[in-house]
């Protein structure tokens, strides 16, 4: 009998604050359609805020083009949510095999941080990184 067999999908986002928990509190993930969820749903927000927030701050720089400047705002956030169907979806999948295959439950902080390290990972490839040694 799995891990998997008697439990119930928490609501999202079913974060809890993990220093001195108290018994019952911490709620986990057993599926792999779960863990593929909450990483889509926590990857979605968490590119949206990112992606929102530099176009806002390119459409307060160029105030002047106010018109055109929504546009852009608007063109962010269509990609900011294409960019985390597609790294959602794939770490999600990955983060549930891995589990499932382990037979573990998930802590619902996993999606949320593996949500956070996509949007690290897409900021850092937006530098041209050259030279070193």
């Amino acid at each position: 009998m799995s891990l998997s067999d008697h439990h119930k999908t928490p609501h999202f986002p079913a974060l809890y604050w993990p220093i001195s928990v108290l018994p019952g509190e911490p709620q986990y993930l057993y599926t792999v359609q779960d863990a593929w969820r909450f990483t889509l749903f926590w990857t979605l927000i968490v590119f949206e805020v990112c992606h929102l927030a530099a176009s806002s701050y390119a459409l307060v720089v160029q105030w002047r083009n106010w018109k055109g400047m929504l546009g852009v705002v608007l063109v962010y956030g269509v990609l900011a949510g294409v960019e985390a169907l597609m790294a959602g979806s794939v770490v999600g999948l990955l983060l549930g095999a891995v589990y499932k295959a382990g037979d573990f439950r998930m802590s619902t902080w996993i999606p949320f941080i593996w949500a956070i390290i996509n949007v690290l990972v897409l900021i850092l490839s937006s530098f041209s990184i050259q030279g070193g040694l």
